[in-house]
């Protein structure tokens, strides 16, 4: 990985330590690559953690027919524990910010549906635990197609300050190139860009974080926690 400076470095224990720090202070963490919906799947199930974890709150925010990761992660009935937004059902034009009729652009009552989501685990919970929220966006590439990214960023704005509030963590599929413009844009919201690829039949992922400034290798992503 690099270091502070940005020159690569291979200390896995620093790369451990700024990972722990991730669940124990918030995190926001940008999902990018264009080559396999399986790594995506494969991040996104170790992002969310095990299943059998009590403690967990956990948010799916999708549309129906633009999933690129969590047909087997995400799925399941709703549950005090589990929720799911399913945004396809969101009402604009194409390109426009149009009102709902409670006069909100609908990418906003989103991000409202969002935060009173989570509002309600935190009220459940008696306050939330560090990590204790994971979120789960799959995918942006929709809303990116049919709405300003102004828009898009103003959302994803609301959505990771919600999760930095309560020190969760929240993940977010944009199955792009690294360095495609969208991803450079968005960039500066997340602590950490997360690149996947395929080789070989081995699904692997790459670390960008923003504090500290530190680039991992190329690793091998596993299901395995």
């Amino acid at each position: 990985m690099e270091d502070q400076g940005g020159s690569l470095v291979s200390d896995g224990a620093t790369f451990a330590r700024s990972l722990g720090a991730l669940k124990q202070e918030g995190s926001n963490i940008l999902l990018v690559g264009t080559e396999t919906a399986e790594a995506h799947e494969m991040a996104c199930h170790r992002l969310l953690g095990a299943a059998d974890r009590d403690a967990v709150y956990r948010l799916h925010v999708t549309g129906e027919t633009s999933r690129v990761a969590c047909e087997g992660t995400c799925g399941g009935p709703e549950t005090e524990r589990f929720r799911t937004i399913d945004y396809s059902t969101l009402t604009a034009e194409p390109e426009t910010d149009s009102v709902t009729d409670e006069g909100r652009s609908p990418l906003a009552a989103l991000g409202i549906e969002i935060v009173e989501t989570v509002d309600e685990f935190a009220a459940k919970a008696d306050g939330l635990a560090p990590s204790d929220l994971r979120i789960c966006v799959d995918s942006l590439v929709p809303l990116c197609h049919e709405y300003e990214t102004e828009t898009v960023f103003r959302l994803l704005h609301m959505a990771t300050s919600r999760v930095d509030q309560d020190r969760g963590m929240g993940h977010y599929h944009l199955p792009l190139a690294r360095d495609h413009r969208l991803v450079h844009l968005f960039e500066p919201l997340f602590d950490a860009v997360v690149t996947v690829r395929s080789r070989d039949g081995i699904a692997e992922h790459r670390w960008s974080l923003r504090n500290p400034e530190t680039t991992t290798d190329w690793l091998e992503l596993s299901r395995s926690r």
